[in-house]
């Protein structure tokens, strides 16, 4: 249910960003011609930078785009991807590729690049659409008598949610419990963050809604009026952008919905008046607003599938009738039906397209939430990779909602997808198997043709700094929506320092594209001198490894990119390291920690038996434990903490036997034994 936010520290450093209002040239007099521009730099280093680049059309659309600006510090453009660059001198023109030549009014489109600088990476000043220079504002168009909104026509709403891809989620905001949005440790919604997140490139927000600490008691169940106001505000901010607009019934599903088996009357009571007030109250907005009827809904003490299907389907059918008879645009209005868990299992997939079948409504949309496999997705029993199972977890999830819904007509949204271990921190999972993980889901969305929106309740896109959190990340996914990227085997190639340096091959990912160069910041490093590719094996030779691994100090030594033809580079740490070395140690259950040299490694996961080989502590269907909940390694601190809640399960008196992975491939071997509250740690 993703009810709290962790956050990282942000990644800032050499970032520049840009926002420039655009005037572009347009064949109707008539149109309120303009766009926006979104220019950043996220990722610098010592000569060389990754930037990103947005342009949303506000005027009509534009078949075929040029975008030009001239580089203020003498910048030059080493590799793009969604977009072909040329330069002249100082002079840049960017133009589109064959598939995101058309912007629509009030769509984006988005490319990258990679840069070399000398000096100083001062962010571009102006930009020119098609040949008109940008004025930093939109001319004031002749007023004209205003219209209301047009729903969209029964049997559009596949290209009505096509329309909403990409989507993010505002999550722990207003779907938060307490007493108001901030009570999960978010700020309050500004307009500003949402124009920041259209900046983005997204074209939908879902906006959750938790409802039932802000209801009155029965009959009426009213919701108070400061509340509903503050929804409508942000809902009519995020309309004002341009953005599709979801809302729904959030958290109430497992605070009080979930108790329908044994109070149905009360629930569905609850439930219709929560939809009646909200219908009523937006009954006039744009047709871009949609309503999502409950949030992954569940529930406790029925007596199985068949009820909880017949319970859902009561929900779903009671919310759709509300809104449909409560005037205004609710006539047609897109409205989203989720599954039971919103789980795409087969069964639940069948249950909801039996409820499709029976409403015969064209504007129906259908949605799951996807955040993968689950031991990968918050790295458990192993699953450290985003190996062959993981990836077929994947693939069959979109496999089974397309050939349930969307071959039959019937448009589908991932209302929620990300990893869940992304709740405590991105840090749970190794960052180029999760970015192998966002680049696969991102091509299967497009192959499948399913609208997703990123679960995102603080951790990514900073909420008063505007910033994104891992920069690296976030282009992986900017450029899913739009291309495949190459990746490899690994991102980390390691060096033992107590030997010599060898050779490393690695496996290359082409994904479709084609491998074209090894770069260290804006210099190629020579093929057959400092690497060979044969087949889909890169390797780095010797040499090339001993002068970049350098004075070879424990850590990262020098950072590489392997270069594809189209997508985001695939980054490659060349690491020296030794085996860590562990520590004997005292403490609590509350309170231990292993002092551990890392000596440039890092950690994978850990194993825990007793000395009879069951396995030891939580999960215990598994030796391996769950990264962070049970264990967490401390690079600052060089320490390695064992959790109370691994402690809370351990047998009293019984020696566990661990053992730490690392990513290196080295296994060390350590002794715990609990004592009451009292811990000792040892290596024999």
């Amino acid at each position: 249910m993703r009810r709290f936010r962790w956050r990282l520290g942000l990644v800032v450093g050499g970032t520049a960003a840009l926002l420039a209002g655009l005037v572009v040239g347009a064949a109707d007099a008539q149109a309120a011609a303009g766009c926006r521009v979104a220019y950043s730099a996220p990722s610098q280093w010592q000569g060389g930078f990754t930037a990103n680049v947005t342009v949303t059309n506000l005027g009509d659309l534009i078949n075929g785009w040029q975008l030009g600006w001239t580089f203020p510090s003498g910048q030059t453009v080493t590799q793009a991807w969604n977009a072909t660059i040329t330069s002249s001198g100082s002079q840049v023109t960017a133009t589109n590729v064959g598939y995101n030549a058309a912007i629509a009014t009030n769509a984006s489109v988005s490319f990258g690049f990679n840069g070399a600088w000398a000096g100083s990476n001062t962010a571009p000043a102006s930009f020119t659409l098609n040949g008109t220079a940008c004025t930093g504002s939109v001319p004031s168009p002749t007023p004209t008598t205003s219209q209301p909104s047009t729903p969209p026509p029964a049997g559009n709403a596949m290209a009505e949610v096509a329309a909403m891809q990409p989507g993010w989620n505002l999550g722990n905001s207003l779907d938060a419990t307490g007493a108001d949005e901030t009570s999960w440790g978010n700020p309050r919604v500004t307009e500003a963050l949402l124009e920041g997140i259209r900046a983005q490139g997204f074209k939908s927000i879902r906006i959750p809604v938790t409802w039932g600490q802000h209801q009155g008691a029965a009959p009426n169940y009213a919701i108070e009026a400061a509340y509903l106001n503050r929804v409508k505000e942000v809902v009519d901010w995020a309309l004002a952008d341009g953005f599709y607009v979801m809302i729904n019934v959030h958290h109430d599903s497992w605070q009080w919905m979930a108790a329908m088996p044994g109070d149905r009357a009360t629930v569905l009571a609850r439930y219709n008046a929560i939809w009646t007030q909200v219908a009523g109250a937006f009954r006039g907005s744009s047709a871009k607003l949609v309503f999502e009827s409950v949030n992954e809904p569940q529930f406790t003490g029925s007596s199985g599938d068949a009820q909880n299907a017949a319970l859902l389907g009561e929900l779903n059918t009671s919310f759709r009738t509300i809104v449909r008879n409560s005037g205004g645009g609710n006539a047609t209005r897109l409205l989203v039906l989720p599954t039971l868990h919103t789980s795409a299992d087969q069964a639940r997939l069948d249950e909801l397209a039996a409820t499709f079948t029976a409403m015969n409504d064209p504007n129906l949309i259908a949605t799951v939430h996807y955040y993968g496999y689950w031991p990968f997705s918050v790295n458990i029993a192993g699953g450290t990779h985003f190996d062959a199972t993981a990836q077929k977890d994947l693939t069959d999830t979109f496999d089974r909602v397309y050939n349930t819904f969307v071959a039959r007509g019937i448009p589908v949204i991932i209302g929620e997808y990300g990893l869940l271990g992304f709740d405590r921190h991105t840090g749970t999972i190794e960052q180029g198997e999760k970015l192998k993980f966002f680049e696969l889901f991102g091509y299967q969305a497009r192959a499948k043709r399913v609208t997703t929106m990123l679960w995102d309740n603080g951790q990514h896109f900073g909420r008063t700094s505007s910033q994104w959190s891992d920069p690296e990340l976030t282009a992986q996914i900017k450029s899913s929506w739009t291309t495949r990227s190459g990746t490899a085997s690994t991102d980390q190639i390691f060096n033992a320092k107590a030997s010599a340096i060898t050779s490393k091959t690695i496996t290359l990912n082409p994904n479709g594209t084609t491998f074209t160069a090894l770069r260290q910041g804006g210099t190629n490093l020579v093929r057959g001198t400092d690497y060979t590719v044969s087949g889909d094996q890169l390797t780095l030779t010797a040499s090339a490894l001993t002068r970049l691994t350098g004075s070879r100090a424990y850590g990262v030594n020098a950072v590489l990119s392997a270069q594809f033809s189209q997508g985001v580079p695939w980054r490659l740490d060349v690491i020296t390291y030794d085996v860590p070395v562990l520590q004997n140690a005292t403490g609590t259950t509350s309170s231990f920690a292993i002092g551990s040299g890392f000596r440039g490694d890092q950690l994978a996961t850990m194993e825990a038996n007793y000395a009879d080989g069951s396995n030891a502590g939580p999960q215990n269907w598994t030796p391996y434990k769950e990264f962070d909940r049970t264990f967490a390694p401390n690079y600052s601190a060089d320490t390695i903490t064992l959790t109370s809640d691994f402690f809370a399960e351990v047998n009293d008196g019984a020696r566990v036997t661990l053992k730490f992975h690392f990513w290196s491939g080295a296994v060390l071997t350590y002794y715990v034994t609990r004592s009451g509250s009292s811990v000792t740690g040892s290596l024999t």
